[in-house]
């Protein structure tokens, strides 16, 4: 049997395509065809071919590729954290279709703030991806002037739009909001308090919701709202309990703005010797990880976190091929989800 060919790395010491073509024996198209199209390559070649693109630590030169196909292979996501699994849940899907295309995803946490979202934005352009994923339509001026002048696709989550210049994946917040006060306007509470943290324009959102349902009603009372910017936790929900039942002591339900919150609130009020919902009602929002585990377990609203990452993507791909879809806005829905805290 005929030995491999000894490797000569190249001048910059980085292992080429030329490198492996010289070790396996074969032409550097050859190679190239192997790692890009697998498909076109005789099967006991291109394991050979990929057995030594392993052995000699053969790593794809994007930057290359990117000048010669015009394509940098890269989508640019921007979130705004990191830490709320909301997004981390979304990020899955989003990579889940666009991983076997070949393309990486350039992750940025906006921390909610529009001037990071914007300087995150000039940064990432800087890259050239082949397209974005970007949470809501809430930005700046000057990003949306970035975008305007971006001239590649471009798919908005989380939030719905109305106009055909974008492409939006998410839900009415709004609507969400107003449906689970109307569940508990059903259940008979009257005296329903609101608790919104973050103050994100989705969350805003699902304000109105609640107060459009209550205004209905005839039952909305301003002094049953508390709003603060402080971001979303357990611990919090706890605190908040504590200063929504000091403010407004004859609550008969609270709306939380996220499941986190209302978790903790439902830990307080076992501290507090508090009946749920005998005593008061606690309601969530977005269906988190144990909430249909808690004491008792919560309602809430589930919202399609992963499937609006999956088909923002979809979309994004679509867009990518040269075959936009017709439809501009798509509204994936939410659901109601009664459990025994209200």
């Amino acid at each position: 049997m005929e030995k491999p060919r000894k490797h000569r790395a190249s001048r910059t010491n980085r292992v080429t395509l030329d490198d492996v073509a010289r070790h396996v024996g074969v032409s550097a198209i050859t190679v190239s065809r192997a790692l890009r199209n697998p498909s076109k390559v005789a099967s006991a070649l291109r394991i050979q071919i990929l057995e030594a693109a392993q052995a000699l630590g053969y790593v794809p030169n994007h930057a290359a590729s990117a000048l010669a196909s015009a394509r940098s292979m890269n989508i640019a996501v921007l979130i705004p954290s990191l830490t709320n699994i909301l997004f981390v849940d979304m990020i899955g899907g989003i990579e889940d279709v666009l991983r076997p295309h070949g393309y990486q995803i350039l992750i940025g946490t906006t921390r909610y703030a529009p001037e990071e979202e914007e300087r995150l934005l000039r940064a990432y352009l800087g890259f050239t991806p082949d397209g974005l994923l970007i949470t809501g339509l809430d930005h700046s001026a000057a990003t949306w002037e970035l975008l305007r002048g971006y001239h590649r696709p471009v798919v908005h989550l989380m939030d719905m739009g109305q106009d055909t210049d974008s492409y939006t994946v998410g839900f009415s917040q709004y609507e969400a909001g107003a449906t689970l006060t109307r569940h508990l306007l059903e259940k008979g509470y009257r005296r329903i308090g609101f608790v919104a943290v973050q103050l994100d324009p989705r969350t805003l959102n699902r304000g109105e919701g609640y107060r459009q349902a209550l205004r209905e009603a005839g039952c909305y009372d301003p002094r049953r709202e508390i709003r603060v910017t402080t971001p979303s936790s357990i611990g919090l929900g706890a605190e908040l309990l504590d200063q929504m039942l000091a403010q407004a002591p004859n609550c008969d339900a609270i709306f939380f703005c996220n499941d986190d919150l209302a978790q903790g609130a439902l830990f307080q009020c076992r501290e507090r010797g508090m009946r749920v919902p005998e005593d008061l009602a606690i309601v969530g929002f977005n269906d988190l990880s144990g909430s249909a585990w808690t004491l008792p377990p919560l309602t809430t609203i589930a919202t399609p976190r992963r499937e609006i990452g999956e088909h923002a993507a979809q979309i994004l791909l679509a867009l990518l091929s040269g075959n936009p879809p017709q439809q501009h806005h798509l509204d994936l829905g939410y659901r109601l989800i009664t459990r025994k805290s209200a």
